[in-house]
């Protein structure tokens, strides 16, 4: 049987969309991805539904899981960083579409962000054992 995470998107605003990741194991970190912006490229973090997630050695990122078979988007992987907000109205992103993992939420600059990202993008390897998984995405209240 195939491992099973969940993304739980919860609040979304011009700055990035928070959530929570969820493994099999019971670790859970937060996340932020960029606002909902029409499954945009580079712009809009992508649709809730059930995606594979392959362990993937990004020439960039190195190891990373890659979320395949988003319609329309490519590379969407899971990386470290940590803003995601909308540059279109002068915020900071540290991604185009990609998921980034988080200790706890803050601000930097003043805009808001996920801190402790390479802590938490370990343990949430750790935890899935670098091995493919299915991603479901949901979305309650604002996301």
């Amino acid at each position: 049987m195939d491992k099973v995470a969940y993304l739980v998107r919860h609040q979304s605003d011009d700055q990035g969309t928070l959530g929570k990741l969820l493994t099999p194991t019971g670790y859970e970190c937060l996340t932020i991805e960029l606002p909902w912006r029409d499954n945009q490229t580079n712009m809009s973090r992508i649709p809730a539904g059930e995606y594979r997630a392959t362990w993937h050695n990004s020439p960039r990122f190195g190891g990373c899981y890659w979320v395949r078979d988003v319609e329309g988007r490519s590379a969407i992987l899971t990386h470290a960083g940590n803003l995601a907000g909308d540059t279109a109205k002068g915020y900071k992103t540290h991604s185009f579409g990609c998921i980034l993992p988080g200790g706890y939420v803050g601000k930097i600059n003043g805009q808001k962000a996920v801190l402790a990202s390479r802590p938490a993008l370990r343990q949430f390897f750790d935890a899935m054992n670098r091995e493919d998984f299915n991603l479901k995405i949901v979305e309650v209240d604002n996301a």
